[in-house]
Order: C-alpha cells, then sequence, then structure tokens
C-alpha cells in the first residue's frame, strides 16, 4: 500500500530500536508526560464539572429557574400571571410566593432568616422543599394555624423541634399606646427540611402563603410567581420570551442573573485550574524537544543520505515532525483513554483509597457532599486532546526545523 515518502521514513524511525537508549528513555518518558497531563486535566475538570454540578442543583433545588414579580408592591394579577406563564412550552411548574425577612426567638437564642410563604399543593412544581423534608410535611402549613417549617441548622441554632413554639419579629410595625412596636408572632414549627445548601438550611423559614402575606400586610397580593423550566439553561431565553409577551409591566428575572457572581465565580475558578494543569503538557512538551533534538543529532549521516539522494529539506522536516507528533499522539490517545475511564469511576476509585488507607477526604459530618461526584463533558474532552496535540505538534518544529538545515557534506565529513 503506497505511503508518503515522509510519513513511511517518520514511522520507521519511531518504531526502531535506537542505539542510543537515553534517547528511547526521555521518548518514553515524553509519552507518559504527555498521558499523566491529560489524564490529570480530564479527571480534574470532571470532577470540577461535578461539584457545579451538584452545587448548582442544590441552589436551584430552593431557588427558582425564572421568577415574575410587580414593578412596585405587590402582585396582584398573579393567578393571570401563572396562566400567562404557563402557555410557554417551556415552563413546567408554577407557584406564587411571599418573601420577606424576620428573626425568630427562643429564648435567649435569636436568628435572622428569608420568610417565603409557599402554597404547599404548588411548592412541590417549583423546589425540592417536599422530598427534603426530615419530619414532618410541608402540608401540615394550614392557613390561620400559623405553622413553621425550619431548615435543619436555623432550628438546631434556635434549640427547637417539633411541635415547639417561636417567636417571629418582622419589620413591619404596629402603633400601640405604648408607642410604635415591632410586629410579633407565635409560630409553631410543623417540620424541619434539609436540602443539603448552608444558605437555605441555615437561613430560610417557610410559611403558609395567607399566613405570610397577612403578616407582611400584601392582602390577598404575592411578592411573585416562581417557575421551573424543562431545561434550566434556558432560563434567560424564556425569561426574555415573557418579557416580550407581557409587555414589560411586570420585572422577570432568572437564575443566571440572581446567582451571577457565584457561578462567574465557579467558571473562572474551572478556567484558571485548566490552565495551570496545561502546564504538565507543557511540560511533557519540552522533553519533546530535547528528544527530538538529540534524535536530530543522532540521524545526521541518515539525513545526510537522504538530501545526497534527493530529498527537499521540506521532506527532512516533514519525516521528524511525524516523529515526535506521533509520541504526542500516542499519549495523548493514552491519556484520554485513560481520562475518560478514571472519570467514569473515580467515586470507586476514592472510595477503594479511603478503604485501604482508612481516611476520609469528603467526611460527611463536616461536608454536605459525601461522595466525589464526576461529570465529563465531551466539550472538554476534546478540547483537551486538542489542546495536547497541537502542544505537541509544535514542540516538534524547531528540532524539525534544524533537520532540514542539515548540509550533507558537514554531516558525512568524519564518516
Amino acid at each position: 500500500m503506497y505511503k508518503p515518502f515522509e510519513l513511511f521514513i517518520g514511522l520507521r524511525y519511531t518504531r526502531a530500536k535506537r542505539r542510543n537508549h537515553f534517547i528511547s528513555f526521555i521518548s518514553l518518558i515524553s509519552t507518559l508526560g504527555i498521558m499523566l497531563g491529560v489524564v490529570a486535566l480530564i479527571v480534574v475538570l470532571s470532577v470540577m464539572n461535578g461539584f457545579h454540578k451538584e452545587v448548582r442543583e442544590r441552589i436551584l433545588g430552593m431557588a427558582s429557574h425564572a421568577t415574575i414579580s410587580a414593578v412596585k408592591g405587590g402582585l396582584s394579577d398573579w393567578r393571570d400571571v401563572m396562566a400567562q406563564a404557563g402557555k410557554n412550552p417551556h415552563v413546567i411548574g408554577r407557584a406564587p410566593y411571599v418573601e420577606g425577612q424576620g428573626m425568630f426567638i427562643n429564648g435567649q437564642k435569636v436568628s435572622g432568616a428569608i420568610l417565603r410563604g409557599i402554597d404547599p399543593a404548588e411548592e412541590g412544581k417549583v423546589s425540592v422543599v417536599v422530598e427534603a423534608m426530615k419530619v414532618g410535611s410541608v402540608t401540615d402549613l394550614q392557613p390561620g394555624g400559623y405553622g413553621v417549617i425550619l431548615g435543619q441548622e436555623l432550628a438546631y441554632l434556635l434549640g427547637v423541634g417539633m411541635g415547639d413554639k417561636v417567636t417571629l419579629v418582622t419589620p413591619q410595625i404596629n402603633v400601640t399606646p405604648a408607642g410604635i412596636m415591632p410586629r410579633l408572632k407565635r409560630f409553631k414549627v410543623t417540620g424541619i427540611f434539609e436540602v443539603g445548601m448552608g444558605d437555605y438550611d441555615r437561613g430560610v423559614a417557610l410559611l403558609h402563603i395567607q399566613d405570610a402575606a397577612k403578616l407582611m400586610r400584601l392582602g390577598g397580593d404575592v411578592t411573585g410567581v416562581r417557575l421551573k423550566l424543562d431545561d434550566l439553561y434556558k432560563a434567560p431565553e424564556v425569561s426574555r420570551q415573557l418579557a416580550l409577551k407581557m409587555g414589560g409591566y411586570y420585572r422577570i428575572s432568572d437564575w443566571t442573573m440572581q446567582h451571577r457572581n457565584f457561578f462567574s465565580a465557579l467558571q473562572i475558578e474551572k478556567r484558571m485550574m485548566w490552565i495551570i494543569l496545561s502546564l504538565i503538557v507543557a511540560v511533557a512538551a519540552f522533553n519533546i524537544v530535547s528528544t527530538m533534538v538529540m534524535v536530530v543529532t543522532d540521524k545526521q549521516s541518515d539525513i545526510a543520505i537522504l538530501r545526497t539522494l534527493g530529498a527537499s529539506p521540506r521532506s527532512i522536516m516533514g519525516i521528524f515532525v511525524i516523529q515526535g507528533a506521533t509520541i504526542g499522539v500516542v499519549g495523548n490517545l493514552l491519556g484520554m483513554l485513560g481520562g475518560v475511564a478514571l472519570a467514569y469511576n473515580v467515586d470507586g476509585i476514592v472510595k477503594w483509597i479511603e478503604q485501604l488507607f482508612s481516611i476520609h477526604f469528603l467526611d460527611p459530618n463536616i461536608y454536605y457532599i459525601s461522595e466525589l461526584p464526576s461529570d465529563p463533558h465531551l466539550s472538554d474532552i476534546l478540547s483537551i486532546g486538542g489542546f495536547a496535540f497541537l502542544i505537541t505538534l509544535g514542540a516538534t518544529l524547531y528540532p524539525a526545523l534544524k533537520a532540514s538545515r542539515t548540509q550533507p557534506a558537514e554531516a558525512l565529513r568524519y564518516e
């Protein structure tokens, strides 16, 4: 079968046993360096993707993909708003809510919290709190019953449990003969939830939507409507569609706006980790440069003979580019295969190491995530492979250029 001249000789040089075993050793080290660099990049980025996914799901489990609220004051026509939002094909859940701030008091223990009034019948359509209940149920919230569901850490901080009473202080005021007093109301703890996110478990309390509206003097109004979408990444697009459809009479926001700084920080962290770990591949590429320089020096007589037989400098350069690129391609492919295999089994490997050495990398008593998550992305794997190939290909250019400039007479003078 026909092979290009440069490809035939370049592959032949790669397979041939070299007289200088040190060069072979450096070639092996270069291949292993490329492989380990690619493996490290794929595994670390996959684990970071897994952590980002876990955090995102925990945040959006209690937050909303999109919210619709009034430009000023409460939302009075929220039923019509829910009906209009439900016509969008990407909206799969809708629920009204009332939100405010308050302070809980139990004896000498005091803690602030975000108060969220929910409709127990609709809340399960937009959040995971129904599944996150540790004790009690959201259906235990009854209008006029003044029950409250606390996050587990908030309940622990206040020292209360099921059936206990807590006092809620709200920013609204009452005018009494004794002067202006804050509004106080006793609530009964009817449930405790845990979503695995400290901001919510520590700082959120759920009330019945009617009790919350009465407490905040909203009458029949609500703060807004929360929406859940079939694809959370379409939230900006759906928000724009709803804003255009509703004529700008409402304030519409989505999770990318509400948590922009946090998720931007995660992306910057991932990008910087990509850059830092890519230096492993760069170091391996320097090994390829040294390897190929020694190979060119070792093959001076061969280069001279090929030149006298009519090979052009461009062909000589192509031979050594192919030889060096082969090292990079082999290391790259092995790294991609090993990285993907390791990324999909990293949790099992970590558990095996924990059992072997009796240690815990993620102690469940300290961290909310007790297992090491991994979420390999095809785009990351392909970009890592492409980067590793390009940097190894670039590493062959200087030695190959040096080989192409070899003068046959000088090379054969002492042969």
